[in-house]
């Protein structure tokens, strides 16, 4: 096992076991079997779930697991490859969830000299754990818990090291909110969806922090320096590197809502009055500073300041596009400045942004329709519009006070104990709220949606050939062949999330799978690495797996179903008007391409030829 850890190229070779329950920290070797089927990531960490984690258990007991990993590319020069991938049974869902994150944590792990973290158990009290290289330290989390991100990762430095780097949840993963972050030291980056944060809460763990000063070895030197030139010139000569560099995602986000996704009050789809106001050339004057993730040229980070208004003086990293929509376009409000500092509450408290936004539409909509009155709405009236009370519902969800405790649960739960047809108005699949999409506007990227391992992601599946067009542009309405393209980039992701890349350069072709492999093989020597139809057949192994996971817990096709507003009402507004997502049609057609039964389960066959022989006994 020594020879092993001391020969793997590109890796560390070592998983840290930590259990809370008893304080025990152990290593691990990462085996060679398991990263030449799972390569990284997202491909590990599945794997570790499928294998470990007991069917049926409650996500927030001490038997669920929480996985954080990274990859072989991780800490090195190639760009947009130093993020850090957390997996476990989502309380918001019950799926098996993976959420991402950016910042400089992954790469402190993988100098930590650690390939994955494997996190079990519960402590009897609030805990951190502190990883300085092979020394792991279980500490008192008493005095910080309560605090907000940012004081926490203040605390956490000055009694440990400044320079050391950490997730950590804020006191919305301590209440169990089910859409809870967990948050990085760096520009608050977060992998926010699915409850991470609360299944943390539930382990009484605020915050992992560490601190490394290895580093992993290279097989190929020469190899892998040419294909770091090649990346950097495709960075370079991409036309969208210019957009993602000065205004990150912010870019997109009314040339979105004209192509038809910014979705509008609650997906109603109406226009936007003001709409103006989210064109990049407004939001551009926000920008005080570039930031961006660890080991990263485009630095789409931004810090945004606001000089006027009630939260003038606010200072804070910029709401991505899917903020932007959660805060503004989905609850009918233009009030930038509001957006910006609902952020900087999210960011605070430890909550997704996504999550948190849809879910106040929800309740907007309740009102609306006199489902709900202010005697349940702790006095609010609930307007569409109305900048004022997204704040205060961002508070009253983290602290779970008042309806706030309700929005909580997330919409689908709330929902259900709402009863009197609310079920109509929360828009999820398999409990996961909607991100700033609308399958009717866009058929295979609805598609990924409903099929989504996790839930309603656009991360698990953006689908650019409808999106922008690349590598080639498609009728985004069109039904036809839309489970072949469904399927190109869900297997695309899992490819690119075993580095773990970003993925906004495999989205806008600045990276592609030939390229990973080339950097893949110099970095690690594996031989099977450097042929790309290899890398595709891990990428369709991979998804397969997750899908597993669902189905040992009891969900297969009949979670892969959409809200009713979007499968039978039409878009009112251009250019996407009319249109309702055909889901029988495109659900039969997906499951066809990817060697499924009708209801949704991967075939023994089908399982078997991805090599999963095991998983096809046990399902």
């Amino acid at each position: 096992m020594l020879m092993l850890v001391i020969l793997m190229y590109g890796y560390m070779g070592k998983i840290l076991r930590v259990d809370l329950t008893n304080r025990k920290a152990t290593v691990e070797p990462l085996k060679e079997e398991l990263v030449k089927k799972f390569i990284g990531g997202r491909g590990i960490g599945a794997k570790i779930l499928w294998d470990e984690l007991k069917p049926g258990i409650c996500p927030l007991s001490p038997e669920n697991k929480i996985i954080f990993t990274v990859g072989p590319l991780t800490g090195t020069k190639i760009q947009s490859a130093s993020r850090w991938m957390v997996q476990f049974k989502s309380p918001l869902t019950g799926t098996y969830f993976r959420s991402v994150g950016g910042g400089f944590f992954g790469a402190e792990l993988k100098f930590a000299g650690y390939d994955a973290i494997i996190v079990e158990g519960k402590a009897e009290k609030p805990t951190y754990v502190y990883i300085n290289d092979e020394n792991v330290e279980f500490r008192d989390a008493e005095r910080i818990w309560g605090m907000n991100t940012l004081a926490t990762r203040e605390f956490l430095k000055e009694e440990t090291d400044k320079n050391a780097h950490m997730v950590m949840i804020g006191p919305a993963g301590e209440n169990l909110v089910k859409f809870s972050a967990i948050v990085t030291d760096v520009d608050f980056r977060t992998a926010a969806r699915g409850g991470g944060g609360a299944v943390m809460g539930s382990k009484n763990l605020k915050a992992i922090v560490v601190k490394g000063s290895k580093r992993s070895e290279i097989y190929d030197e020469k190899a892998f320096n040419e294909a770091f030139k090649e990346q950097i010139e495709r960075y370079k000569s991409n036309p969208m590197f210019e957009g993602f560099h000065n205004l990150g995602t912010n870019f997109a986000v009314y040339p979105f809502y004209t192509l038809g996704h910014f979705p509008t009050y609650n997906f109603k789809q109406k226009e936007l009055d003001g709409a103006e106001r989210f064109q990049p050339e407004v939001l551009s004057q926000y920008v005080v500073k570039h930031s961006g993730c660890w080991g990263c040229m485009i630095r789409c980070g931004k810090v945004f300041k606001l000089t006027k208004g009630p939260y003038a003086g606010t200072v804070w990293d910029f709401p991505e596009y899917e903020t932007h929509w959660s805060f503004g376009g989905n609850l009918g409000n233009i009030n930038v400045e509001t957006i910006i500092y609902a952020n900087m509450l999210c960011d605070s408290y430890g909550l997704d942004t996504i999550s948190t936004g849809v879910a106040i539409g929800f309740a907007i909509e309740l009102y609306e329709k006199g489902i709900i009155g202010k005697s349940e709405t702790d006095g609010l009236e609930l307007r569409w519009g109305d900048p004022d009370i997204i704040p205060e519902l961002v508070k009253r969800i983290a602290l779970r006070i008042g309806i706030g405790d309700l929005l909580a649960e997330g919409t689908r739960k709330a929902a259900e104990k709402i009863g009197r047809g609310a079920e109509k108005y929360a828009i999820h699949v398999k409990g996961l709220e909607f991100p700033a999409y609308d399958p009717r506007s866009a058929k295979a990227h609805g598609l990924n949606f409903a099929t989504s391992p996790i839930g309603a992601s656009h991360c698990i599946g953006w689908n650019k050939f409808e999106i922008t067009g690349v590598p080639k542009k498609v009728d985004p309405f069109s039904v036809e062949n839309k489970g072949e393209l469904t399927k190109y980039v869900q297997d695309e992701t899992a490819i690119a999330e075993t580095a773990i890349f970003c993925l906004f350069p495999f989205n806008f072709e600045m990276m592609t799978i030939d390229l990973y492999a080339k950097v893949l093989y110099a970095a690690t020597g594996i031989e099977e690495f450097k042929d790309p139809k290899y890398l595709w057949l891990v990428g369709e192994r991979i998804f397969n797996l997750e899908r597993a996971i669902n189905i040992r817990e009891g969900i297969d096709g009949k979670y892969d179903k959409m809200p009713e507003r979007i499968v039978k009402e039409p878009v009112l507004r251009e250019p996407s008007k009319g249109q309702v997502f055909e889901e029988d049609i495109l659900l039969k057609d997906y499951y066809k391409v990817r060697g499924w039964d009708e209801n949704g389960v991967p075939t023994k066959e089908k399982l078997r030829e991805l090599e999963l022989d095991e998983v096809a006994e046990k399902l």
